[in-house]
């Protein structure tokens, strides 16, 4: 009997077990740990495995230069184009996505706490919103133009941010102000692994998350590059101004392309003059950062309070699995340069190519 006691109770810790694997809105769990791990976001400046204080991080980096050099080419099927899908969300009369998300069967569906659940017909969220507000000399709503990604009528907002570069010279940037969003939605404990199609996660598996904060995509995803390159150093095939999987006519943001933002001729107060007004900061900079979250260990984390973003560009130590990044958080100043796994789920920006 004792042993019967012992096998049930011993079942009943592994069922609990399996509930720490939902997708929730709680971010407790997404501050950097203090052990080694699979998840942690990794602070460049220290070679340690100490927690990251997001607060506390320098705008410096000491990084090696981005976008290397390459004689080969991305993958043959680098078409930034989407096959048509059933689970291809449908664009709206204002360009944007609609709220409709693709239902899972039932044998593998979520909780009810992580599906959409609303007979209301969803409205396409204002990104106007999270843009300059007009206080002053800095960033007004007026000077943002617009384009169209013909690739799936999405339209974004985008500007022009003059600052000064690394040499501590004038230059300029344009970019866009909001995250991209675009593919085929797959599910968060996924991986994006079908080469032929563009795929994201959108938080909580919720497209209105994808609508108002951007996709979240993994590296080799992000890069158009072969799966494999997750898990496999890919460096031959990284070019200068890699378009990867923006639209045409733009590329991905570098580090160096995120430093002209952050000493932007605007700013006053460092980060916070990148982050929008709802996401703690004052966005002087007009770049209007959003808390998008991140999906990491196959798990949703983080919506609001944090904002990640890859680097086209992977870590000379651990090039295999690791990549390049910058984050932020609703109340740190903290742009530091990370390297992290390449297969956690981050969002995009995009750069226009100069004409």
């Amino acid at each position: 009997m004792r042993r019967s006691f012992l096998v049930s109770f011993a079942m009943f810790l592994a069922v609990a077990g399996l509930s720490l694997t939902a997708c929730g809105d709680d971010d407790s769990s997404f501050a950097p740990r203090d052990e080694e791990s699979s998840s942690s976001i990794e602070d460049e400046s220290s070679s340690s495995s100490s927690s990251v204080t997001l607060s506390g991080a320098s705008a410096e980096s000491n990084g090696s230069s981005s976008n290397k050099e390459s004689s080969s080419s991305a993958k043959s099927s680098s078409s930034v184009t989407p096959k048509s899908s059933s689970s291809e969300t449908s664009v709206s009369s204002s360009n944007k996505e609609s709220s409709s998300s693709s239902a899972k069967s039932s044998s593998s569906a979520k909780s009810s706490s992580s599906s959409v659940s609303s007979s209301s017909e969803y409205v396409p969220y204002d990104h106007l919103i999270d843009m300059g507000d007009g206080v002053g000399t800095h960033v007004k709503k007026q000077d943002y133009k617009t384009f169209t990604d013909e690739r799936n009528g999405r339209s974004y907002y985008y500007l022009t941010i003059r600052g000064k570069n690394k040499a501590g010279e004038a230059d300029s940037v344009t970019v866009m102000a909001e995250n991209l969003n675009i593919g085929t939605m797959i599910y968060y404990d996924d991986y994006q692994t079908d080469d032929s199609k563009i795929e994201r996660f959108c938080y909580n598996d919720d497209t209105t998350n994808c609508d108002r904060y951007g996709a979240l995509y993994q590296w080799a995803e992000m890069m158009q590059l072969p799966s494999e390159c997750n898990t496999k150093s890919c460096a031959d095939q990284i070019k200068p101004n890699h378009r990867g999987i923006c639209p045409e006519g733009w590329r991905l943001l570098t580090r160096d392309d995120f430093y002209i933002v952050l000493k932007s001729e605007n700013a006053e107060h460092g980060i916070e003059d990148v982050r929008a007004r709802g996401f703690g900061g004052y966005n002087y900079t007009g770049y209007s950062l959003v808390g998008a979250g991140v999906v990491a260990d196959r798990k949703c984390q983080g919506i609001v309070d944090y904002a990640y973003w890859y680097y086209p560009d992977e870590y000379e130590e651990d090039s295999d699995t690791r990549a390049y990044l910058s984050a932020t958080s609703r109340s740190g100043t903290g742009a530091n340069l990370y390297r992290d796994l390449k297969t956690n789920g981050l969002s995009v920006r995009c750069v226009k190519l100069e004409e």
